[in-house]
């Protein structure tokens, strides 16, 4: 792929990584989050945390089609980070809007509120991959061990879904769609590969 046309590329999708945040701060700045702007940042921030790590998680299925998609790897490790900063932010809109700093409020939380435990799991199962997502960090390691760690993020992305689910009230269906792409999407490696050692044999 053409230099220029990837790096106009990675600025749209820096554009549009950032896009929420930005309206968020926008909105809380204007005082337009709505009567209960907790819950709006709360809804936002979870929303993205999700869809990006579902975004990201298209990326290897879609690029084994072709060679020639074989560039979008080049945006995997982007949309992990920004996945990490929006769970991050979420995960902080708990800690200081909802629960005040409180710790024995959390602790009280986390034992009564399931939806919370997934969602914790989640980011600490995405805070490592944070952690070792550069290059100084793939070469300390070594290419298998960081690609085995790196496996946790589907973990990630199910414990998200879970703690979606556990969030929203019953009969509400609004996970529905990004759980049944998460699920396409966890289903589509063990699927190509059989496909793959398939067309070997």
């Amino acid at each position: 792929m053409k230099q220029r046309l990837l790096i106009l590329l990675k600025v749209l999708v820096w554009i549009a990584c950032l896009f929420p945040v930005s309206w968020l701060t926008y909105a809380a700045i204007t005082n337009t989050l709505g009567p209960d702007p907790t819950a709006t940042i709360t809804f936002t921030t979870g929303k993205e945390t999700i869809w990006l790590l579902a975004v990201m998680l298209s990326i290897s299925p879609v690029r084994s089609l072709s060679a020639r998609l074989s560039w979008l790897i080049r945006f995997r490790r982007l949309l992990g980070l920004f996945a990490f900063f929006y769970g991050s932010l979420h995960l902080l809109t708990y800690v200081a809007l909802q629960a005040n700093f409180d710790v024995s409020t959390m602790i009280d939380d986390i034992t009564k509120r399931r939806f919370i435990i997934a969602g914790l799991a989640a980011w600490l199962l995405m805070l490592p991959l944070a952690v070792t997502s550069t290059n100084w960090a793939i070469r300390k390691m070594g290419g298998k061990k960081w690609a085995a760690l790196h496996k946790l993020v589907y973990l990630a992305a199910l414990a998200g879904v879970v703690h979606y689910w556990w969030g929203v009230k019953p009969g509400v269906r609004t996970p529905l769609m990004v759980t049944v792409v998460v699920i396409v999407l966890l289903a589509a490696r063990p699927l190509m590969s059989w496909w793959k050692s398939r067309a070997i044999v």
